[in-house]
Parts: structure tokens; C-alpha cells; sequence
């Protein structure tokens, strides 16, 4: 009898609770957290149960608490224009870079929160959405990438591998510090930066110089490629002049050699004519020095005298004496002379 009536007012009391119940919904990227604030039979406090996005749940009212978090992605932008970013006034990042020099850099972090981690935030952090991105991204995200973008150079800005360098260990330092908090940092992204107005026009006016410093340069380098290009041009036109006297020497070398070869054999065979003609007037005085060459001399001279009138003249002790003898007058005298003449003919 004692079970009955106690079950009865748990019955009772659970149908007036049942009937004062209202709706707790979340949105289509949204994520619920509850927070039992009093229980008879249960566990009070931070559910770590994540109620799903686009879905209506029943609590009751009082001893019930109901936050959301939206998991989509978002962008907390830190920007020097006051028109756009996250503040409706100046709020870029203002630091030093490592050699000195004052910067103010544009910053953009992308961050999602960690659904499954949605009751450490409201357990530990923040209850809304705003609280956690003014409470806890902001202030860590305006700290920490002012040490690391500050180990840079002044020159070093320029240089976008560099910039994306910091962004990423920004991102990697940023993410240990907030992951545990149920926080995803997906992106550290930087966009303009600027100098003090001093700095600033130093810097350009280097830049200007800079780019007539290059300007110079590449007039300078296309003034000798263009002087290697006519020394190239000049080579080919003494190679092909050395090509041609070449060719000129090597022609006019092998006419000289023929030349040469033809005259050598026109001297061997000159001298081997001369040497046989020379054999032959000596094989002749060999024979003409015995007996037939005394008749060979006789008859040559008979050859010689053939034909021709003989006058004999006397000779001795006793007749004409020709060392005192006037010749010429003793030839007038004895007709010499017309005997000599030919004959007419008849």
C-alpha cells in the first residue's frame, strides 16, 4: 500500500512536470548545450550529451539552462579600415618588427568551435557565441600573432613566403592554446600592412630607387648580350675569312704541289736523258779511241770536205813560207777567190 502511494505522487508530479515543458531548439549549424540546475534523481549540472544541429527539445523551465554555438566557420577580422572587421574603429594589430621599426598589420583568423567540446565552453569559457569570440579568440588571437609576425625583419614584409611562414606558426600557436578550449583554428591570414609615414616614404622612395638600380641593370645586361651578339656575329665573319683563306691556302698548296710533282718528274726525266746521253758520249769515246775511231774521224771529215775545191799550196824548207807570206794578196793573185764561187749554171 506504501509502493502504490509513492509511485503514484512520482506519477503525479511527473505529468505536472511533463505539462510545464517548453521548446529548446537548435538551428540548422547550430549545437545545444543543457545545464541542469536541479535534480531529484539525475545529475545537476553541464550535460556533456551534444544535442544535434536543426532539431526541438523539451526541458522545463527554471531548473533547466539551454545554450547554443553556432559550428559554422567564422572570421574574426582585425582591420585598420573602420568601415568593415570586427570593430567599428581602428583594430588592426599594432607591434614592432624585430629590428625596430613600427607596423601595423591587417589579421583575419578563421576559426570554427569543436562540437564535441561544446560543454567545455559553456562549462569553462563562455555561454554565447559573442562572449567566446570577445572573451577568449580575441584576446589570444590580438597577443600572440604580435610576438611571432614581430620576428620579423622590417624588409621581411615584403616577402610574402615570409609572411605566410608567420601565418602558419601562428595558426600552430594559436591552435594549442585554443584547441582545448573547443576551439578550431583553421586559418591565420594576413592582408595590408603599413609603415610610419617616414618609414614609410624611406621605403618607397628605396623601392623607386631600387627599380632604377634594376632598370640599369637590365639595360646593362641587354647592352652585352647585345655586345656578345655582334662579337659572335664578328667571330663568324673572321672564321668564315680564316675559312676562305683556308681554303684559298690549301688550294693554291696542292696546285704547288703538282706543280712541284710534275716539275720533279720533268727533272727525273731530264736527268735520266742526261744521264743516258752522257752514258751514250762516253760508250762513243770509248770506241772512238781505238782504230774504228780514227776511220770514224776520216770519214766525217771526208764528209766535210766533199764537194769542196782543194788547192794545194807548197810547204817546206825550200818553197813559201806561210808565217811571212802575204795570204790574202797571194789568194787575189791566184784567183782564189772566183775558184771559190759556185759555178753558173749553163
Amino acid at each position: 500500500m506504501k509502493q502504490l502511494s509513492v509511485f503514484i505522487i512520482i506519477t503525479t508530479l511527473s505529468i505536472a512536470l511533463l505539462s510545464g515543458c517548453v521548446p529548446h531548439s537548435t538551428g540548422s549549424t547550430e549545437v545545444g548545450v543543457r545545464t541542469v540546475k536541479f535534480a531529484i534523481f539525475g545529475k545537476k549540472g553541464v550535460e556533456e550529451r551534444v544535442y544535434a544541429p536543426g532539431s526541438t527539445y523539451f526541458f522545463l523551465p527554471f531548473i533547466n539552462d539551454w545554450h547554443t554555438f553556432d559550428t559554422k566557420l567564422q572570421n574574426l577580422e582585425m582591420t585598420y579600415d573602420r568601415g568593415r572587421g570586427d570593430r567599428k574603429s581602428r583594430d588592426d594589430l599594432l607591434f614592432k618588427t624585430i629590428d625596430g621599426n613600427d607596423i601595423s598589420l591587417d589579421v583575419i583568423i578563421a576559426y570554427r568551435i569543436d562540437p564535441q567540446k561544446a560543454h567545455i565552453i559553456v562549462q569553462y569559457v563562455a555561454d554565447s557565441d559573442r562572449l567566446l569570440r570577445d572573451k577568449l579568440v580575441r584576446t589570444i588571437a590580438r597577443s600572440k600573432p604580435r610576438d611571432i609576425f614581430g620576428e620579423l625583419k622590417t624588409e621581411e614584409f615584403y616577402v610574402a613566403d615570409r609572411r605566410e611562414l608567420q601565418s602558419q606558426r601562428a595558426k600552430e600557436v594559436l591552435q594549442e592554446i585554443l584547441g582545448p578550449m573547443g576551439i578550431v583554428v583553421e586559418k591565420v591570414l594576413t592582408k595590408d600592412y603599413r609603415f610610419n609615414p617616414e618609414y614609410q616614404k624611406a621605403i618607397e622612395d628605396k623601392k623607386v630607387a631600387d627599380q632604377l638600380v634594376e632598370k640599369n641593370k637590365s639595360a646593362q645586361r641587354a647592352a652585352t648580350e647585345e655586345y656578345k651578339r655582334k662579337l659572335e656575329e664578328a667571330k663568324g665573319e673572321v672564321n668564315k675569312m680564316v675559312a676562305n683563306a683556308d681554303g684559298e691556302y690549301l688550294r693554291a698548296k696542292i696546285e704547288a704541289d703538282v706543280h712541284f710533282e710534275k716539275q720533279q718528274l720533268i727533272a727525273e726525266a731530264i736527268k735520266t736523258e742526261g744521264i743516258a746521253t752522257a752514258k751514250g758520249i762516253q760508250e762513243m769515246n770509248k770506241a772512238m779511241e781505238g782504230s774504228g775511231g780514227e776511220a770514224l774521224v776520216k770519214l766525217r771529215i771526208a764528209e766535210a770536205i766533199q764537194g769542196k775545191r782543194i788547192v794545194l799550196l807548197p810547204v817546206s824548207e825550200g818553197g813559201m813560207n806561210l808565217k811571212t807570206t802575204d795570204i790574202n794578196q797571194l789568194i787575189d793573185t791566184m784567183g782564189i777567190k772566183a775558184l771559190s764561187k759556185k759555178p753558173e749554171n749553163p
